[in-house]
């Protein structure tokens, strides 16, 4: 098992958010957790990070335990977030943003080889690779926030709401490009996506979080035709 959250209650202020939340992730695999706006998936993601530490539980990451180390630690042991509203650095160019991802990397062929996947995986970055990232539409800021979190070499890629404010024609191609991402590399990857149905299509299993307990969970394909999931996530 690549991750585990036994137990993780977190909290903003006094305020409870998660509760005894209890989650799996294999390693290999692409897990989604869906659920409405104040659910906590985005608090989950931020827990596991360590931007957002756990009060109590316990996070496993390749048999350690993570939840009160640093997010630097937590980033260096393997694991790189993709931000909900993408946070990439706006003046600095589209070069400079792949390098900052690769920052506590250096084997600098290896480095070189990734820049040149990730531009395989979006040419319009490679075309605008010495724009500032500012420059760029919401779509192709998302591509450039998740090719900064791959230059890593994450072990276990955190996505949160990846398709938020883009239009459908980007949404499709970026959802594409997480399906090759983990059939190319095997990146484990743990997607946080309000669009229930193109998240369910693309995982192998999902989670449902209701105010901050897990509701459902099952394979990705018993989830996209479970009548209470399409009821309640796909306007069904």
């Amino acid at each position: 098992m690549l991750l585990e959250l036994l137990a993780v209650n977190t909290f903003y202020g006094n305020i409870q958010v998660l509760y005894d939340l209890n989650l799996t992730v294999k390693r290999g695999e692409i897990i989604t957790l869906i659920g409405s706006n104040g659910a906590g998936k985005s608090t989950s993601l931020m827990s596991i990070s360590g931007i957002v530490p756990a009060r109590s539980g316990k996070i496993l990451f390749d048999g350690k335990e993570i939840q009160n180390m640093a997010p630097e630690k937590i980033v260096s042991l393997g694991i790189s977030q993709v931000p909900e509203g993408r946070h990439i650095f706006p003046d600095l160019t589209i070069q400079e943003n792949l390098n900052m991802g690769a920052f506590l990397r250096k084997d600098k062929q290896a480095i070189q080889k990734d820049m040149e996947y990730m531009y395989s995986l979006f040419p319009i970055l490679k075309e605008r690779a010495d724009l500032p990232g500012g420059n760029l539409s919401g779509g192709e800021q998302q591509m450039l926030a998740i090719c900064r979190a791959l230059m890593a070499r994450p072990k276990l890629l955190l996505l949160d709401e990846p398709s938020m404010g883009l239009a459908p024609i980007i949404v499709k191609k970026i959802f594409e490009i997480v399906k090759k991402i983990n059939k190319d590399h095997n990146t484990t990857i743990f997607l946080v996506e309000q669009n229930a149905n193109l998240a369910l299509k693309i995982a192998h299993r999902g989670y449902v979080l209701e105010n901050g307990r897990i509701a459902l969970q099952g394979s990705a394909k018993n989830l996209l035709v479970d009548e209470n999931v399409r009821k309640a996530y796909m306007g069904v």
